[in-house]
């Protein structure tokens, strides 16, 4: 939906409201810094740890936090952090929308100050604030909560139709003038006589017009604003039972054993197992392989791997011209433009070899972690590049077990409007329940990869398998207990 009031109640892969790019929670003057531009950064080789030189290895770090609640504070804004569990089913269908929260009142009466305080009692992922004071440019994109805030926020009768609880915070009009006046004093630097002639001229006014008559369009009237904590209270619990009702939970076992004895699917293409294919992978998956011998043959079959998936892309005849003054009838790439799209970590290892083997492409990146108390797929960062909608998109991860992650990243990328048969979806290596998973969720998406496994372990580890790639990769430390192990933290 194109319409800024449209975009509130839409599922959360369409809000076209604008807050960072594709960062939920990010505020619009807090993206430009985090989003730098990828494609002058060196490849990934030279920030790697230098191989052979008797280090001990890394210690690997987490982004769970036990101690203290996933909040980013500033002095404007409070932000819930953690990652976005799943908002479609198993059949990749979207099937959750955001729940919208209009906020109104008149000026001052501490409409932003109420937000805040249920932003983080709510303590649920992907919590965003828009308010009507500020400018957005950019899209938002996956907000489990939207609270839209500002003193028309009942104005627009399309607007009202698309909020699930209206709020309206109700201050007594000489607290409300006392607040602008220490507001525009200090961070305006106006006076106070021209606040105050302003304050009887317009703004009371115009309350009194436009504002108060609003309230009577609120579910909830909150008297004395943030003061007012039995209120604020009771909106969180209502907030969190609605929550509740559209809440998914994912059945890892039950998805291991719905697609048992199916055969593969036809969108599957597996790299002919050479003398050769099957050579590297006898050494990357010995655990006695050296790391900087692992690194090497990973990186042969990457480029293998990437050279194969290019052929599947559309090619039509073109005629050029040689030196010698002859025409040659050959193929040229029929689509706009190439992107690459790493989950990371593992996946971010094979864009070297994309970049080698496809000129000036765009890369983007996504970051899915599992919830250890849930055992879902989170999505906790992505970063895409613009208009990826016309590009044939190559996603990336080394090792695709249960599927779970990479379902996520392909529903990433269908929100953002790439046709489901123009992804393609490069792993080292995949387990069959993997590749059931997402075959059946995305049917026209291309699977290909270098060899496919037959089972996953009761930790969601591929059998036979080839440890955890990343850390044998970078040169980090496995967890003792392998609970963090990245094909389970990933969930594939």
């Amino acid at each position: 939906m194109a319409a800024p009031p449209a975009s509130m109640s839409a599922a959360p892969s369409s809000l076209q409201s604008a807050v960072a790019p594709d960062v939920p929670g990010r505020p619009a003057e807090q993206s430009e810094t985090a989003c730098e531009d990828r494609s002058n950064a060196g490849t990934l080789d030279r920030l790697l740890p230098p191989v052979g030189t008797g280090r001990p290895p890394r210690k690997r770090t987490t982004s769970q936090c036990k101690s203290e609640p996933p909040l980013l504070r500033t002095s404007k804004r409070t932000i819930y952090t953690a990652g976005r569990p799943p908002w479609y089913n198993e059949h990749g269908t979207q099937s959750k929308e955001a729940f919208a929260i209009g906020l109104g009142g008149g000026s001052a009466s501490g409409k932003t100050t109420v937000a805040r305080m249920i932003i983080e009692a709510l303590d649920v992922p992907w919590v965003v604030l828009l308010s009507m004071d500020s400018f957005y440019k950019k899209t938002l994109y996956g907000a489990n909560v939207i609270i839209f805030e500002g003193i028309m926020a009942f104005a627009d009768k399309t607007l009202l139709e698309l909020l699930d609880m209206k709020i309206f915070v109700d201050t007594d009009s000489d607290i409300r003038l006392v607040r602008r006046l220490r507001r525009d004093i200090s961070e305006r630097g106006r006076d106070i006589e021209g606040v105050i002639k302003q304050y009887n001229k317009f703004v009371k006014p115009a309350f009194d017009q436009y504002i108060q008559p609003t309230m009577r369009l609120a579910d909830i009237v909150v008297p004395r604003g943030s003061g007012n904590t039995v209120a604020i209270d009771l909106i969180v619990q209502h907030v969190h039972s609605q929550l509740e009702e559209r809440k998914l939970r994912w059945d890892m076992a039950a998805l291991a054993s719905a697609h048992q004895c199916h055969p593969l699917p036809q969108t599957l293409s597996v790299l002919k197992s050479t003398p050769q294919v099957r050579g590297m992978h006898t050494i990357i998956r010995d655990k006695e392989t050296s790391r900087d011998e692992f690194i090497f043959y990973s990186k042969r079959l990457m480029r293998l791997l990437i050279e194969h998936a290019l052929s599947f892309l559309p090619f039509q005849d073109c005629t050029v011209q040689t030196p010698q003054g002859q025409d040659y009838v050959g193929k040229c790439y029929a689509g706009k433009q190439i992107t690459g799209v790493s989950i990371l970590r593992a996946g971010e290892t094979m864009e070297p070899a994309l970049r080698a083997v496809c000129k000036d492409v765009r890369i983007g990146t996504i970051l899915i972690q599992t919830n250890q108390l849930t055992g879902e797929p989170e999505l906790h960062y992505l970063r895409l590049p613009k208009d990826i909608s016309d590009d044939h998109v190559i996603l990336m991860d080394c090792t695709v077990s249960t599927g779970a992650a990479a379902m996520m990243a392909v529903r990433v990328l269908l929100d953002h409007d790439v046709p489901e048969d123009k992804i393609f979806l490069l792993s080292l290596l995949m387990a069959e329940m993997g590749v059931h998973s997402v075959a059946y969720a995305f049917p026209h998406v291309r699977i290909i990869t270098t060899a496919v496994d037959k089972r996953v372990n009761d930790l969601f580890r591929i059998i036979p398998g080839i440890g955890n790639f990343g850390d044998r990769y970078f040169g980090t430390d496995a967890v003792p207990d392998g609970s963090d192990d990245e094909e389970a933290a990933s969930m594939g």
